[in-house]
């Protein structure tokens, strides 16, 4: 299973099946995106994509492949290499789609080669020919033999898994009539196979390089190929007064529309809920088969496709991708998410309507256990911010961070309590005692401002009590023990409060406020109230604790 930054020339970590074809098509839209925004000269490639019987059955492909024909990415090739044969046996035992149709209802161009896998002129020409497809993606079928030609082991299930042994090889050597010899291959053929691709790539690497100098030069396209922004991109971000009162969804609009000109490779985009999620730009179009160089995409409701697109947007680069679906729709998206993390793609997952908070459609869309779950995706940085200074420096965040964050958002607004401070390291002290802390009230997203009011009243009991936000616990993990100790002084007793579970607060404090069961469907503010996620059950669990 490949996985790019180990071996030259392995562009995207796969290994899940359907992920590098849903990738395939995140870089066929970068590309054409770039090459409209910056010109043909300094962008302009097609991308192939192979993939088997197993990586046309998973969900994902379907997503991907109607996003692709719906965008009519012309430069966009698919290789099936159709060998009928899965781990389980026989592909007829679990499938008899017409995968030809399929694509066709897409909008695919669809060419049936038949029983052509080891002539390779034909292969060439198809593939040729698919260059000059211009408007829609092409599906190239090719039927193969698995083991080919292994007189033991060709179509069989077993030759997916099982290396040969040394006797398969000699009697596959045999019959292709070569040396039964390690890795042979004709010393002259491997010279001038080298010989060629090595002058033919620098001839077009030289050609490419004076073509495009132009465009090349200029500071939107380094920006965007290093990932970042123009000089200054980051020097008037938004601010809100404290005691202000946005959602943090809301906020986020702010933090891309404030930078949409100075952040030139971001691409933004939402699952169906652009009106929700915060991440329409007003000051662009958006993204279709007849105007590739919009900056914002529709995705539909195609939450897996949309993640591993924004992989493949990532690791094809020149692109910042940004897009948004409820928190609760994680699931759909998780083994995207987990693969941009494992590959290091910089990629921007923003969730709203993170909990309970949600309301009246009930538990089935009250994320509880969804941010532990990302939290324990290693190398995934997760940000909650508590109010909207918060969520504008973890945009700002998000652009420095070299990987893929998820933002997560909420869907009611919150009262401004912040500076914004704490997202550099993690964590931050919102409100401070005069002296030393009797006691540390601990919180993300919107139960920060729970924890202001839970301190005013423990203050008026005479209570020394310090509020700490901590929008990010990988961010605070990562700093150094002098840090964390200032924030959370050794010694001193700990409250937290989130509404999710209460599954690794344990790590921060001696007392856990969350919520360990499915919410119920009532107003927002209800349900947390009912689920203790208030003033009154913080300054109780408080008193508690230093009693």
């Amino acid at each position: 299973h490949p996985e790019a930054g180990h071996t030259a020339g392995v562009e995207v970590t796969t290994g899940p099946l359907g992920q590098g074809f849903a990738n395939a098509v995140g870089m066929a839209m970068a590309e054409r995106d770039l090459a409209a925004r910056f010109g043909s000269a300094a962008q302009d490639h097609h991308t192939f994509v192979i993939a088997g019987d197993g990586c046309l059955m998973e969900g994902i492909n379907h997503e991907a492949a109607s996003i692709a024909g719906h965008l009519g990415l012309g430069k966009l090739t698919c290789i099936f290499d159709d060998n009928h044969i899965t781990i389980d046996g026989p592909t007829s035992v679990s499938t008899n789609d017409d995968v030809g149709a399929r694509f066709e209802s897409y909008g695919w161009e669809v060419v049936d080669l038949g029983e052509t896998a080891n002539d390779l002129d034909v292969m060439e020409a198809a593939l040729e020919a698919s260059r000059l497809q211009a408007d829609r993606p092409t599906l190239l079928m090719l039927r193969s033999h698995i083991a080919d030609p292994s007189p033991d082991h060709m179509d069989t299930a077993a030759a997916h898994g099982n290396p040969f042994s040394n006797e398969d090889v000699t009697r596959t050597k045999a019959v292709m009539g070569i040396p039964d010899e390690p890795f042979w291959a004709p010393e002259e053929l491997v010279a001038a196979y080298r010989s060629h691709v090595a002058e033919r790539g620098a001839k077009a690497r030289a050609e490419w390089v004076e073509a495009s100098r132009e465009a090349t030069s200029t500071p939107e396209w380094i920006a965007a190929w290093n990932d970042t922004g123009l000089n200054g991109w980051d020097s008037d971000l938004p601010t809100y007064e404290v005691g202000e009162s946005v959602a943090t969804r809301k906020a986020i609009q702010k933090a891309l529309d404030s930078t949409y000109d100075m952040i030139p490779g971001l691409i933004s985009g939402s699952a169906d809920l652009s009106g929700s999620n915060g991440t329409t730009l007003s000051r662009t179009t958006s993204y279709t088969a007849d105007n590739p160089a919009g900056r914002y995409v529709h995705y539909g409701i195609r939450e897996h496709g949309m993640a591993a697109a924004m992989v493949g947007m990532a690791k094809h680069g020149g692109v910042l991708p940004i897009a948004g679906t409820f928190f609760v729709f994680s699931d759909y998206m998780r083994p995207s998410i987990r693969l941009a993390a494992l590959s290091g793609a910089k990629v921007c997952f923003v969730f709203t309507h993170d909990s309970v908070g949600v309301g009246e459609d009930g538990p089935t869309h009250q994320p509880v256990e969804h941010l532990a779950a990302l939290r324990a995706i290693p190398d995934l940085h997760v940000l909650r911010p508590a109010d909207g200074n918060e969520t504008i420096q973890a945009w700002a965040d998000v652009v420095r961070h070299d990987g893929p964050t998820a933002l997560v958002l909420s869907r009611q607004n919150i009262r401004v309590t912040t500076d914004g401070s704490a997202v550099a390291r993690g964590a931050g002290i919102v409100v401070d005692s005069d002296g030393e802390p009797q006691i540390v009230l601990i919180g993300t997203g919107s139960e920060v401002e729970v924890c202001v009011d839970a301190a005013d009243l423990l203050v008026k009991q005479g209570v020394a009590t310090r509020v700490v936000s901590l929008p990010s616990w990988d961010r605070f993990e990562d700093q150094d023990a002098a840090f964390r100790s200032s924030i959370l002084p050794p010694g001193v007793p700990v409250v937290s409060i989130e509404a999710g579970v209460s599954f690794g607060w344990e790590r921060y404090a001696d007392s856990v406020i969350g919520i360990d069961r499915f919410g119920a469907s009532a107003p927002g503010a209800l349900v947390l109230d009912k689920l203790g996620i208030n003033t009154d059950n913080l300054v109780e669990r408080a008193n508690a604790l230093l009693s």
